[in-house]
């Protein structure tokens, strides 16, 4: 008997189209092309362009038509507490993957954090729509599989733009199927009703983030030149800067606060000299849901 898949692999199945799809139009595209395009999509490590700008024009359309006048009415409508405390409730939901990809990146103080973050807004924070975690100390941060790949050192390899995923590359569009598959909710139940929850919690995931971004996306639009290029840039500005803050957060893993912890000249923490390594330590938009918007002009990496 052939089990079932759960609902919410659809969007990894539908990436995993996508991806088969792109690979033999980026022979086509640089068969087809002007040289000199070809020679400039190289340069900025786009040599699909073409085929990525058809996607753009897809996405763009859509957000045009539907993303964008959703997420304005949901602005307009929903007072901001109302709105942060939806968000509040997404980014509490995606803790558990953050959690997993803190320790992949063996990074055991992002993992605490993420820890008490889950325990701290699920509890007090009445499931995440209060974020007291982040008053009592354990702010939030960006973890997701593209970044442990990189931290692994993994090349982001050429940019791609994913038709309902937005800004890409070969390293993050693997991560998203990764975080899909790690995300407990994918596994959880079977049915109209988990369908339904699934699909909502998808759909107002990336509501929340477009409405975030209605007026910086409008300016781009607006001021750019060439808003895919523009986009491109910001994108791998964005994924740059939160790979280098999980690369240099080497925080101790005992806490400031625990009695007798040994302090650096600078007054950074440093684990106790007689501590043994811990296991970790040897471990070198469109909108995705719940997640930081993209922004554009830093190498891969």
């Amino acid at each position: 008997m052939r089990v079932p898949l759960p609902a919410t692999l659809a969007p990894l199945l539908l990436l995993g189209t996508v991806l088969a799809s792109v690979v033999p139009l980026a022979g086509c595209a640089n068969r087809s092309a002007d040289p000199e395009a070809v020679t400039e999509a190289n340069d900025v490590n786009d040599p699909i362009e073409p085929a990525n700008r058809v996607f753009y024009r897809i996405n763009d359309g859509l957000d045009t038509a539907i993303l964008r006048p959703a997420a304005v009415a949901y602005n307009y409508v929903l007072p901001q507490t109302v709105r942060a405390h939806t968000h509040n409730f997404l980014v509490n939901l995606s803790n558990p993957v953050t959690l997993a990809d803190d320790m992949l990146q063996g990074k055991p103080r992002r993992a605490g954090d993420t820890l008490m973050r889950l325990l701290i807004n699920s509890t007090v924070g009445v499931a995440g729509v209060f974020d007291v975690a982040s008053d009592w100390g354990y702010p939030a941060h960006s973890a997701d599989l593209g970044m442990t790949l990189a931290l692994w050192g993994f090349d982001a390899g050429p940019y791609l733009f994913l038709p309902l995923f937005g800004p890409s590359d070969p390293r993050d569009a693997v991560g998203i199927g990764g975080d899909i598959a790690l995300d407990p909710f994918t596994w959880v139940g079977a049915g109209a009703a988990v369908t339904a929850l699934d699909t909502g919690r998808f759909g107002v995931s990336a509501i929340d983030t477009r409405a975030g971004l209605v007026g910086t996306i409008d300016q781009i639009k607006a001021g750019a030149l060439d808003p895919y290029a523009t986009f491109r840039s910001l994108y791998r500005q964005h994924r740059a800067a939160q790979i280098q803050a999980a690369r240099d957060d080497d925080r101790a893993t005992v806490p400031d606060w625990f009695p007798d912890h040994p302090v650096s000249p600078s007054g950074s923490a440093k684990p106790a000299a007689t501590a043994p390594d811990t296991p970790f330590s040897t471990v070198p938009l469109s909108v995705a849901p719940a997640s930081t918007p993209p922004a554009s002009t830093a190498p891969n990496q």
